[in-house]
């Protein structure tokens, strides 16, 4: 059977160590890089399945390397884990906006950074992404949602959201009305068995929020519970 591999991007070389150690343990091929140069140069010759990315980086930063690989056709779809000692809401949203798919922040639980890389592994091979597939758009007014090619639009221009807002914007649209609590979001977006506090999922509401531009009213908070999508 063929092993995942990981890029590891990270300057501290005890951290690179530690995580380097308990990557192999979970059967993962890992690949290092201490600087984002390096890391750009790696991903121009080998393919890997996931991107674990610090942003507090020498020379070209996280944010940076972040930028370049989802402006690239080739690199854009691999997922990137954000390891990151800054964790005000502005930094955390600055780099799910650009494409990364979580975030972790230091210091942080080797056992909860395994089941996050594990959950993103995971998707593929999932009956929800077999069931998207065939699955029809949702229209609501100018928003179309479509889960079979993944893909959003307002008034036919396209909305290049994360995985993450999307599969959030995918279950909310498709009970306008209908109130979600944060923890049945993370679950049913990320899987009963991910391990995530509840506040990733406010996070994500800000750039999506953010992202839809005058839609973004859409989805609204409900006190005490969560999150609805607006019945237009």
């Amino acid at each position: 059977m063929t092993r995942d591999a990981i890029l590891l991007v990270e300057d501290e070389r005890d951290i690179q160590d530690l995580l380097k150690f308990h990557l192999e343990r979970e059967n993962l091929e890992v690949v290092t890089a201490g600087t984002g140069e390096d890391a750009l140069h790696t991903l121009k010759t080998r393919g890997v399945s996931l991107i674990l990315l610090d942003l507090m980086l020498p020379g070209i930063d996280g944010l940076e390397v972040c930028r370049r690989l989802k402006a690239q056709p080739e690199t854009r779809d691999i997922p990137i884990i954000m390891l990151t000692a800054k964790d005000s809401e502005a930094d955390i949203v600055t780099g799910l906006e650009i494409g990364a798919s979580d975030y972790v922040c230091k210091p942080f639980s080797p056992r909860v950074l395994m089941a996050r890389i594990h959950a993103i592994l995971r998707r593929p091979a999932t009956a929800a992404a077999t069931a998207d597939e065939a699955a029809p758009p949702i229209v609501i007014g100018p928003l179309t949602v479509d889960p079979g090619r993944h893909k959003v639009e307002i008034k036919g221009r396209e909305v290049q959201l994360t995985y993450t807002e999307f599969r959030i914007l995918q279950l909310l649209a498709e009970s306008p009305g209908r109130a979600f609590s944060r923890q049945q979001i993370v679950d049913q977006v990320r899987g009963e068995s991910y391990a995530v506090t509840e506040r990733i999922v406010d996070v994500q509401m800000v750039s999506l929020r953010k992202k839809l531009g005058a839609l973004g009213d859409w989805i609204e908070t409900v006190r005490g519970v969560g999150y609805r999508f607006k019945e237009v």
